[in-house]
């Protein structure tokens, strides 16, 4: 990880200062596994666990993701009642993750980047973690923006009545979780990162989180895909791609490298550190 007593960014006078990944699918590729390991452990938890009807869970997980932006918020905002630890547990702790390799090539990207680079998830801190340990990333981000930092047990909703309200601009139905792709999340993580979304890029592989990102006022890149949807700035069929895509984030360091200044690690706030 970077030193916790100093974080380097770049002077003012560059475009960027700060950069926020998601985590999967975006950092690793859709075919290693995780993502339908993901969808059947979540579908094995809701009959084993919550007892749904197993002949009709696959549409209901669909539903949920769907309506609320992940299963998760969509079994919340529903009623059911269960321990978001035991949850996390059981749908991320069977995950394949020995499927995920080094990736020594998008490593020596992200710490030739000057920017800051936070990695922004929906899932939780002990997930990021095995993510980033399998690939080799733990040094390239100096936080992670996870489950954990967007719902703190003491800010969780305990009633319908706290959450149940309309939100202007959102393709998804309130929960009383917070998470991408709502309007709350993605204001949360930019306040959490301390960025300026005028000077935040973006990056993750759900088309609708990156209209979101785009209504937060974020530049924004859609990896997975070469094909531009709305809201995003760029469009990646892999994220190695970066450099290719987006040249300036490195010729800026490089015309200003002098120009390098340190500053505190309190400016970021709250974000866990795995």
């Amino acid at each position: 990880m970077v030193p916790e007593e100093y974080l380097r960014v770049t002077d003012q006078g560059s475009r960027y200062d700060c950069l926020l990944f998601d985590l999967d699918d975006t950092l690793y590729p859709l075919n290693s596994g995780l993502n339908a390991a993901c969808t059947k452990n979540t579908e094995d938890y809701m009959v084993q666990k919550l007892e749904i009807e197993e002949s009709g869970v696959q549409d209901f997980n669909k539903k949920m993701f769907e309506t609320y932006g992940t299963s998760m918020a969509g079994l919340r905002a529903e009623g059911h009642e269960f321990d978001y630890d035991e949850y996390h547990s059981f749908v991320h702790g069977r995950l394949p993750y020995e499927n995920l390799k080094p990736d020594p090539v998008l490593k020596n990207l992200l710490l030739s980047m000057p920017q800051r680079k936070i990695v922004f998830t929906n899932g939780d801190k002990v997930h990021a973690a095995k993510v980033l340990k399998g690939m080799g990333l733990e040094d390239c981000f100096e936080g992670i923006i996870c489950f954990e930092t967007l719902n703190p047990p003491s800010k969780v909703p305990e009633s319908k009545n706290e959450w149940d309200v309309s939100t202007d601009n959102s393709t998804i139905l309130r929960t009383p979780i917070i998470c991408k792709p709502s309007k709350e999340a993605m204001d949360q993580a930019i306040r959490l990162a301390n960025a300026d979304p005028q000077r935040t890029i973006f990056f993750d592989d759900s088309r609708r989180n990156i209209a979101a990102g785009k209504r937060a006022g974020l530049h924004t890149v859609l990896v997975g895909t070469s094909v531009r949807t709305e809201g995003a700035d760029f469009a990646l069929e892999c994220i190695h791609n970066i450099r290719e895509a987006l040249p300036e984030i490195w010729e800026e360091d490089d015309a200003q490298s002098s120009k390098n200044v340190v500053r505190s690690r309190e400016t970021i706030e709250n974000v866990v550190i795995a």
